[in-house]
């Protein structure tokens, strides 16, 4: 007993003298304190141990170590077992972060790490992904789901899943740290679900890293991590205008009233420009997604397929002498004669499958330089000198398996490179558009991992889509709004999603909300509403004036602000603060500032509250204290901070509030709908906007 009490006393005086009384272990814990928690921070318990796993099972770090000792900036503890087998664990401290990893010694395949963290009462736990719960996609918006930023209660896997697929191993807690697991094996966050009291994790491979992290408040976390995982990419200004998209575009005899069609070009992307110049609906980008080129799934040997899109080169130098910027969906497979030349060259992932639906269908190692090489070269590079200036970067997370069996270039087993793939597959199309056309591009994937934002900006997926009827149901709005800000707080500030969701829209009034939304994401992007256009749906009315004056009321304020989202992203990428902030960044002393989701910051300036419940005409949100805030759709109201009103919101009316001192002038929100109204209301005449664009030689 005297022997372990002198040893754990032995143990403190190192701590104290290594990290001021920052570090101890006691009851087979690690305890972490740090004059920014609010409690001291303990790794492991006795209910709950460290442990590794093998394929003979578990071994469990518990007690007290066979050895401790000081190291110059550490703290290192090590368990010895029979026929020397080692454990050992280290902490490494730079001020308020401490790196700790866990290594094996004369132990035969370690495939898992474990630990846990004890929780408080109450505590609050966000990050890890994008998607509101774990799983099937679909769950995230099913019908009356609870579940909000708040992931306590849940379990988790960091395996990325389709398609809403933005993942990073971090999180945060209202205790002011973090947690961030580094590399890209798979874990599991087990967040008092399976015991009220405890964080549970699991985390793959033969070795494992992680960092934990405090700070003053949640905001330096987030920042900290943004700025250790990227800088995120700094795109041109234009991506902050108006984008627009169709899923499939089909080449018609007819435009929508009947109209033959004369143009020289694919006819729906000409549709949707000349009507959207008719409404006066800034166009700043407009993509093309597949089935674009030849062969059977529209992808083969990225050449185009001339019956879909005639002339395709020339329909891409007209938009662009329009001033709107033309983007072009990739996939990380390959099909037709590159396949071939792929497989021949050796360049695809050993083991991966290679067929779809009976087509040969490769996808490409990202690992093999050369493969990369030839990708690039052969095939982006012809399609930038187009004109083409980026890529809708689809499919890295849903073609790719994560089995063991699958070897890639560099050595990695699948389940190991599974997460990177979609890094390395942005990085590889980031890389052949910086060399061709500097800084003049977007690349845009839905998939992530550790490291994305270095390339990329990010689309959430296809939120809306799974289920029979595939139709767009209020619980996929609210979903993209829980996105937005989980994105932001993982270290992905650049984000949008498809308006009106992956869906037919069956219910006008979610798409209404979702363009006010949308507004106040970094990218605001519409489409793909049916394969039509706002004055072609399905369902009464056809033709929407009121969802027409809501997108050019939502695309104008969003152009307006324009400058203002590419001041927060090079923000974003000096100091790592996201675009959108949940309130709880700002504002993290005011309870209601964890508690109103809905309601979030668009930079320093701006407060929204985004509306997705059907029926509302009335909405309720929490104004943070410190401020005043003015109302954006009458300026005469200004409100106090601190407290909680309730506001007229019809439809179109999206509440957004400006805070008083700031720059942001949106000018008369209610006289740009009353326009935008008026001018929805005359159909334009494609006739007459066709012949004035492609006038008879």
């Amino acid at each position: 007993m005297k022997s372990t009490i002198l040893f754990l006393g032995l143990i403190t005086f190192f701590a104290n003298n290594v990290f001021g009384g920052d570090i101890e272990y006691k009851n087979s814990s690690f305890i972490i304190s740090s004059p920014h928690l609010k409690q001291p921070l303990s790794i492991g318990c006795e209910k709950f141990p460290m442990f590794l796993k093998t394929k003979q099972g578990k071994l469990l770090l518990k007690g007290t170590p066979s050895d401790i000792s000081k190291t110059k900036n550490g703290l290192t503890a090590v368990w010895s077992f029979d026929k020397g087998k080692k454990v050992t664990v280290s902490f490494t401290k730079d001020k308020d972060l401490f790196r700790i990893n866990f290594k094996a010694a004369g132990i035969k395949d370690v495939n898992q790490w474990g630990l846990s963290l004890p929780a408080e009462k109450n505590e609050y736990f966000t990050g890890l992904m994008e998607r509101t719960v774990d799983g099937n996609q679909v769950l995230s918006w099913t019908p009356g789901i609870k579940e909000t930023m708040n992931m306590r209660g849940q379990y988790a896997t960091t395996l990325v899943k389709p398609t809403v697929a933005l993942y990073s191993p971090f999180f945060i807690s209202s205790r002011n740290y973090s947690y961030f697991v580094e590399g890209t094996w798979p874990g599991s966050f087990d967040f008092c679900k399976a015991d009220a009291n405890t964080i549970q994790i699991t985390n793959e491979g033969p070795a494992l890293s992680i960092i934990i992290n405090t700070a003053k408040n949640p905001a330096e976390l987030v920042k900290a991590h943004s700025l250790d995982v990227g800088p995120t990419i700094v795109p041109p200004k234009w991506i902050f205008g108006s984008w627009r998209w169709r899923d499939e575009l089909t080449q018609r005899k007819t435009y929508y009233d009947g109209t033959p069609v004369a143009a020289p070009y694919n006819s729906e992307a000409v549709e949707d420009i000349l009507m959207m110049k008719a409404f006066d609906i800034p166009l700043s980008i407009y993509w093309v997604d597949r089935p674009w080129a030849i062969g059977p799934e529209g992808y083969s040997d990225f050449i185009w397929d001339p019956n879909r899109f005639p002339n395709a080169p020339e329909m891409i130098k007209w938009i662009n002498k329009k001033n709107i910027r033309f983007v072009l969906w990739i996939a990380p497979w390959i099909m037709g004669n590159m396949a071939n030349e792929a497989a021949e060259k050796g360049y695809i992932l050993k083991g991966q499958p290679q067929t779809h639906e009976g087509n040969f269908r490769v996808n490409l190692d990202f690992t093999n330089p050369a493969a990369v090489k030839w990708w690039q070269d052969k095939y982006i590079a012809k399609l930038l000198k187009q004109g083409v200036v980026g890529f809708k970067m689809d499919r890295a997370e849903e073609t790719m398996s994560n089995s063991p069996d699958i070897k890639a270039f560099d050595g990695r087993s699948g389940r190991e490179y599974y997460n990177d793939y979609s890094v390395m597959y942005a990085k590889a199309a980031y890389d052949i558009c910086k060399k061709i056309r500097g800084n003049d591009f977007v690349t845009m994937p839905r998939a992530g991992y550790t490291n994305s934002s270095r390339y990329a900006v990010f689309w959430g997926g296809d939120i809306g889509n799974g289920g029979e009827s595939k139709v767009t149901v209020p619980e996929a709005l609210r979903a993209a709004i829980i996105a937005l800000q989980k994105s932001a707080v993982i270290g992905y500030p650049i984000w949008g999603s498809d308006t009106g969701g992956y869906t037919k829209i069956k219910d006008h009034e979610i798409m209404a909300r979702w363009l006010g939304f949308s507004c106040f994401c970094p990218i605001m992007e519409v489409g793909p509403t049916e394969n039509k256009g706002l004055w072609n749906l399905e369902l009464e009315p056809h033709y929407d004036t009121q969802l027409i004056a809501a997108w050019r009321l939502y695309a104008k304020v969003h152009e307006k602000l324009a400058d203002y989202s590419y001041e927060l992203v090079k923000e974003a990428a000096k100091t790592g603060m996201p675009v959108a902030r949940p309130l709880f960044l700002m504002y993290p002393d005011q309870p209601q500032a964890w508690n109103d989701w809905q309601t979030y910051m668009y930079g320093p300036d701006i407060l929204v509250s985004a509306i997705w419940e059907k029926g509302k005409t009335q909405h309720t949100l929490y104004l943070p204290a410190g401020e005043k805030w003015v109302d954006a759709w009458d300026t005469k109201k200004i409100y106090a901070g601190g407290k909680t009103i309730t506001v007229d919101a019809p439809i179109y009316k999206m509440p957004i509030f400006i805070r008083q001192g700031s720059k942001i002038n949106l000018g008369d929100l209610n006289v740009l709908y009353n326009e935008s109204l008026k001018i929805a209301a005359k159909k334009p005449d494609l006739d007459k906007l066709q012949k004035l664009e492609f006038p008879k030689k």
